[in-house]
């Protein structure tokens, strides 16, 4: 696949990469990897400094802070990156029925989703916690609800310039189904641009769960999540500051690989991109060559 061959030759990338795979294998084998059970309680330990026993000590009521980190990743990232599935895959049906077809279908999907996008995001997950509840299901629900429809205009968007291409139009003269038209022409052209559009909306959505539950709207005690971890730290955050630093530390680095990464992707998929990112430096390599041949003369 290019796009994929692009964004490997590009080291940031590749280690952003590397780093994603290693928080989500993590995440998926936090039971084997976790010394401690993340809700055992441990008064005796309040506070307690890093051990072999406990490598990154101990928080205020004695329970193992690597274990929680490690648990922590499933609600801040795996939840969180299988919602935004739901949401491209919901949003990539609606956008490709309603780019290919067009017309009424067209008309009916993209007013249903002007209808959706009229309430912003924070709004609508307000809301659904006032109606629903605090907790991570209703958070993510409020998510898929929120990002589907601007999936689903970004790829019609992309659809329907697509679809108006003559590969496209002679495979509806030869009577090939809209099915397989979908499968075989568009769909795989389409595929990359919605893979760079969902990493760009993944950061976001980590810092969202994070601060929501931060606020005490989303994941509850005692089960563990970065942004309660942190919450959960302030109260101690200037005789402790320490139980702040892992989960802050592991929200900054797992952000910032996803947004490396969706800066290659982007890269990648845009050829005009790399040379917007090589223009300056052939430009400054004219100007010495000017200057060294003004110098010669």
């Amino acid at each position: 696949m290019r796009l994929l061959k692009n964004v490997l030759h590009d080291k940031v990338a590749v280690v952003s990469l590397a780093v994603l795979a290693l928080i989500a294998l993590a995440g998926i084998f936090a039971p084997v990897l976790a010394p401690h059970d993340p809700k055992a309680v441990h008064m005796d330990l309040r506070f307690a400094s890093a051990s072999w026993q406990y490598p990154l000590g101990n928080d205020q009521l004695g329970r193992c802070v690597l274990s929680r980190l490690l648990y922590g990743i499933r609600p801040s990232v795996l939840w969180v990156f299988a919602a935004l599935v739901l949401s491209a895959g919901i949003g990539g049906v609606v956008g490709f029925v309603a780019g290919y077809f067009r017309g009424r279908v067209d008309a009916v999907l993209m007013r249903l989703c002007d209808v959706m996008l009229s309430f912003p995001g924070y709004v609508m997950t307000l809301a659904i916690i006032g109606i629903m509840g605090v907790g991570l299901e209703n958070i993510l629900l409020a998510f898929v609800l929120s990002k589907w429809p601007w999936f689903a205009r970004v790829i019609r968007s992309s659809v329907r310039q697509y679809a108006e291409a003559e590969y496209v139009k002679f495979s509806k003269a030869i009577g090939m189904s809209h099915v397989s038209i979908m499968a075989r022409h568009i769909v795989p052209v389409a595929t990359p641009e919605m893979a760079v559009i969902a990493s760009s909306s993944f950061g976001s959505m980590i810092l969202q769960i994070s601060g929501f539950s931060f606020l005490g709207l989303g994941v509850q005690a005692p089960h563990a999540e970065w942004g309660m971890m942190l919450n959960e730290a302030r109260e101690v955050m200037f005789s402790h500051p320490e139980l702040m630093l892992a989960p802050g530390l592991a929200i900054v680095i797992t952000v910032s690989a996803v947004n490396f990464l969706s800066d290659a992707l982007q890269v990648a998929l845009d050829p005009k991109l790399v040379r917007t990112k090589e223009q300056p430096q052939a430009s400054v390599f004219a100007s010495a060559v000017g200057l060294q041949g003004k110098g010669g003369v």
